[in-house]
């Protein structure tokens, strides 16, 4: 897309230090993965509550993490191009709290669907099995084995699986915008073509929507997506009703 602003050094402060936060995360997770070959996602990336690996400030600092260098550039270019131009419009306070309740508005959707996934999957495992998963799940899967019953690995990747990125705040960036902007042209790389933010977000949306429900065990967590736009719209109706602003 035709990215907003001059360069990284002109960028409002939130965005700026956001992008800064990310890129320390992922070269601070090579370092570690290198020198002690400890991979930090492993520790800040989010679990399912039930998991042994879960520790509360896996909410927060999920959002600081990526898979890998590509997983952070697209992240970042989208927070780069749409997010200073909602900083310079809510200011500072206001983007960083939109960005937060996106970010965890997404965790929590994302961990929702989990837990439903958590339940079918429990419902259909006998209780000795079910107890091989809990007590050495984890262990297995370090050493890089999975159970052979479909159920039973389905159940130990879904508790042993940590999920890492700041896509749903991004994406409900990209919600705030079309909103915000809707009839601003913004310019598609492949295929090359013109087309307004809001026919961009929605086209956008209805994909996500369409693969949270075709591909519910896809590594990417789609309903992340769908959940960091949703409370974004819910943040935008309400600050709408309690002021007389643009937002």
């Amino acid at each position: 897309m035709n990215a907003y602003g001059r360069g990284f050094f002109s960028l409002p402060p939130v965005v700026k230090n956001l992008i800064m936060i990310n890129i320390i995360m992922l070269l601070a997770n090579y370092a570690a993965i290198s020198v002690f070959s400890v991979d930090l996602n492993t520790v800040l990336g989010l679990y399912f509550p039930k998991s042994e690996s879960f520790k509360p400030v896996q909410i927060l600092s999920h959002m600081f993490m990526h898979a890998n260098l590509w997983h952070l550039f697209f992240n970042m270019y989208a927070l780069f191009i749409f997010g200073q131009v909602l900083e310079k419009v809510w200011g500072p306070k206001r983007f960083l709290i939109y960005y937060l309740v996106c970010g965890l508005g997404a965790a929590f959707i994302h961990e929702s669907v989990l837990f439903y996934e958590y339940s079918k999957l429990v419902g259909n495992i006998n209780p000795e099995s079910l107890q091989l998963v809990l007590n050495e799940g984890a262990a297995y899967l370090n050493a890089g084995k999975v159970f052979t019953d479909t159920g039973m690995q389905s159940l130990q990747l879904l508790l042993n699986t940590p999920t890492v990125g700041a896509s749903g705040a991004v994406f409900g960036i990209l919600l705030a915008f079309g909103m915000l902007f809707p009839n601003t042209q913004l310019m598609i790389i492949f295929p090359p073509i013109p087309i307004k933010a809001k026919y961009f977000v929605i086209i956008y949306g209805a994909i996500e929507l369409y693969l949270a429900f075709t591909q519910p065990g896809s590594n990417i967590a789609h309903a992340a997506h769908l959940g960091g736009m949703l409370f974004g719209y819910l943040l935008i109706k309400y600050w709408r009703k309690t002021t007389n602003t643009l937002y």
